[in-house]
């Protein structure tokens, strides 16, 4: 699998492009968004797009590490899930859990939504 990162507004995309499986992929994707944990990217959009093909080993690695970016504090969105990737991660529930967009700005603006909710102070609510 290929992973081309690019920035916007703040929020780091990462495009993934053919098949994310163990053989090829997974390994990529987990190191890619640990080094981003590590360095205290705290939004980070997935962009499945160019995902031709999902496998349960891919389906851990994206829950694996949804979970440790949201330990650390980080929030992780999915962004344009084909309907085979979309019918993979609803069959495992993980749609419950994890958002999802079909649009780049709308996801992007959750991101900055998300982060204004948080700057405000409880006392003035």
């Amino acid at each position: 699998m290929d992973i081309q990162q690019r920035e916007v507004r703040g929020v780091v995309i990462l495009d993934l492009f053919d098949r994310f499986v163990l053989e090829d992929g997974v390994n990529g994707f987990v190191e890619r968004m640990n080094n981003l944990i590590r360095h205290g990217r705290k939004r980070i959009l997935l962009n499945f797009q160019g995902v031709t093909y999902l496998d349960s080993a891919g389906v851990g690695a994206i829950a694996w590490k949804y979970v440790t970016a949201k330990q650390q504090n980080c929030a992780v969105k999915l962004l344009n899930l084909r309907p085979r990737s979309f019918t993979v991660l609803e069959t495992t529930k993980l749609l419950t859990v994890i958002e999802t967009y079909d649009s780049e700005d709308k996801a992007i603006d959750s991101f900055v939504d998300h982060d204004d909710d948080e700057d405000v102070d409880p006392i003035f609510t």
